[in-house]
């Protein structure tokens, strides 16, 4: 797939912190139908692309499995308690299964501190027996967490996802719930939290919608499994829409530009991130 689009994008790679000082902007777009399913088959032509509310063209069109680097970051402090870690756990394991065996993962464990317990590899093997050995430790600063490792998996290649298992009580964070929402949103990374317990934070919404990624509360173990697969099949159907900004940037200007996609059918759902920092 990187070949191909070598082929189709006339512009170099957008740097790490999704910023536009070059040629053009990348934007990664999910499209779900009514029951949360992804929309295959797609053209160039049913997708808009707006930027501060005006049309783009877009000059970049590619559909499918294109290279993908995730972080797991699971809770496992004393709040999440006996029945909610060992699920996480099994939930972590069940995402594990779902990727390709060229997609690289990573995983992190959330307590008092935040822990790589396996690097960025495509060793499932190795990520596996890091999840056995995880027991319940901490308090949970989720803010600080949130940040650390969306840093964790920025600097990695591809598609950046962080898929965060964890049951949204903050605790002790020297960072605020805007400062996790500000990073994620100059982050080229989609979040995917997943709540435990008995509400969705407002956190995990807002963490979903700013980077295009989805937020998910499952009610028990069986939707859990479901939910994994759901948030690891939308990671495999994406499409890829790349534009010369139509407004150039000024000479050492700095600017929040937003971005909406759209496609001309109404029984579907699109996410992508919501803006990019210009330069």
């Amino acid at each position: 797939m990187a070949a191909v689009l070598a082929g189709v994008l006339p512009w170099a790679p957008l740097s790490a912190q999704f910023t536009s000082g070059v040629n053009g902007v990348e934007v990664y777009a999910a499209v779900t139908d009514r029951n949360g399913y992804p929309v295959t088959g797609l053209r160039r032509e049913d997708f808009t692309v707006l930027e501060d509310g005006r049309p783009q063209t877009v000059s970049a069109f590619a559909e499918g499995d294109f290279p993908l680097s995730v972080a797991v970051g699971l809770d496992r402090s004393f709040s999440m308690g006996e029945k909610q870690l060992p699920a996480a756990v099994g939930a972590a394991r069940t995402f594990l299964g779902e990727l390709r065996p060229v997609d690289q993962s990573m995983i992190l464990a959330i307590g008092s501190e935040i822990e790589t317990i396996a690097p960025l590899s495509t060793d499932r093997g190795a990520q596996q027996m890091a999840l056995a050995g995880l027991t319940p430790w901490g308090t949970t600063g989720l803010h600080d967490a949130i940040i650390q490792a969306i840093d964790a998996i920025q600097a990695a290649k591809g598609r950046r996802a962080l898929v965060l298992l964890s049951d949204g009580s903050d605790r002790y964070s020297h960072a605020s719930a805007a400062d996790a929402l500000e990073r994620a949103r100059r982050s080229d990374v989609m979040v995917y939290p997943v709540a435990f317990g008995r509400t969705r934070p407002p956190l995990f919404a807002e963490l979903a919608a700013l980077t295009g990624g989805r937020s998910f509360q499952p009610a028990d173990p069986a939707q859990l499994t479901t939910t994994m697969r759901t948030i690891a099949n939308e990671l495999r159907h994406q499409y890829l829409l790349g534009y010369t900004p139509a407004r150039p940037v000024g000479t050492g200007e700095e600017q929040w530009r937003s971005i909406a996609v759209r496609v001309n059918r109404a029984d579907v759902t699109v996410r992508a991130r919501d803006g990019y920092l210009a330069k």
